[in-house]
């Protein structure tokens, strides 16, 4: 019943740390997803190898999966700052931005998502970051120019990434109302392992962002210090001192249903964004998720 209301999506590079910087075992781990009828999307990043790329592409067309492009470790790895008061640096990320949006498109990609620059230490700077991060974003929309949609993911704001769009979605949504009031297909990404470090429920966030929501994450988190994965890293539903499980995913699938983001009418992708730790297999990881899915949905209230 949940494909009524959702493209049930997986992030690639996140399942398969291995292809994160764009190289290792993509065509092998991009078809072992696309020969699992769970999933109805996929979401890849950055492909270094241009006959790589092709041939991902062919495969997942004759998979018939929607696709997404995650940008996020491109800025990442590469420390690159789309809210960069030195303007050098912010040009600088608007055109590795501009060419993954390129990239995205060449896959058959309907949407890229991406996230901030780093917060600034001075918190009387924060307003200028705002309005360069909005500059910026506008800078990529008219790049993409309607044929791919651009979405900011919000992150931490204090404790791991510390993004500038993190811990209020009210930013976020700021954000967002003045890029479309420029005519521009944008919106927002809200991840479930983000909330506890973002110190928001699920429906502060969602109810907050309701309006610019296009897309969301599921996954874990852990906030105990001294733990491996501590911080946002993603890890297994169910790992010790996690923040997320069967419980946690229900509320938010549930607010997800209660604002209309889970609808016949838009199917969404609602992706799962996991990553194996020391030792485990993603194959394992991603029956996990899967196995806690089903069981948050079936808590579901009001679903027909």
């Amino acid at each position: 019943m949940y494909r009524k209301h959702a493209a049930i999506g997986i992030v690639h590079f996140m399942a398969y740390p291995d292809t994160i910087r764009g190289a290792g075992p993509i065509i092998k781990t991009v078809s072992e997803i696309a020969e699992d009828p769970f999933f109805d999307a996929i979401e890849i990043g950055h492909i270094e190898d241009v006959n790589t790329r092709r041939a991902t592409a062919r495969l997942l067309r004759q998979a018939h999966l929607r696709i997404g492009f995650g940008a996020q470790p491109i800025l990442l790895i590469g420390k690159h700052d789309l809210n960069s008061l030195d303007e050098g640096k912010r040009q600088e990320a608007i055109a590795v931005i501009q060419r993954a949006v390129d990239e995205a498109l060449e896959v058959g990609a309907e949407r890229l998502a991406l996230l901030s620059g780093s917060a600034p230490k001075d918190s009387t700077q924060r307003a200028q970051c705002i309005e360069l991060l909005i500059d910026s974003l506008i800078r990529v929309c008219e790049h993409a120019k309607g044929e791919i949609g651009i979405t900011l993911e919000t992150f931490d704001g204090d404790l791991d990434k510390c993004a500038l769009i993190g811990n209020d979605h009210k930013e976020a949504a700021q954000v967002a109302r003045a890029i479309r009031q420029e005519g521009h297909d944008f919106g927002l990404l809200v991840d479930l392992s983000h909330l506890p470090q973002q110190r928001e429920t699920a429906k502060q966030a969602l109810e907050t962002s309701r309006e610019f929501l296009v897309h969301a994450h599921i996954g874990n988190c852990v906030l105990k210090p001294g733990h491996a994965a501590y911080g946002d890293k993603h890890p297994r539903f169910g790992i010790e001192d996690g923040e997320n499980d069967v419980p946690e995913l229900a509320e938010f699938l549930q607010v997800l249903f209660n604002i209309g983001f889970l609808s016949q009418d838009r199917q969404p992708i609602l992706s799962f964004e996991v990553s194996p730790t020391d030792g485990e297999s993603s194959s394992i990881l991603l029956a996990n998720a899967k196995r806690v899915f089903l069981q948050a949905w079936s808590r579901m209230r009001g679903v027909g």
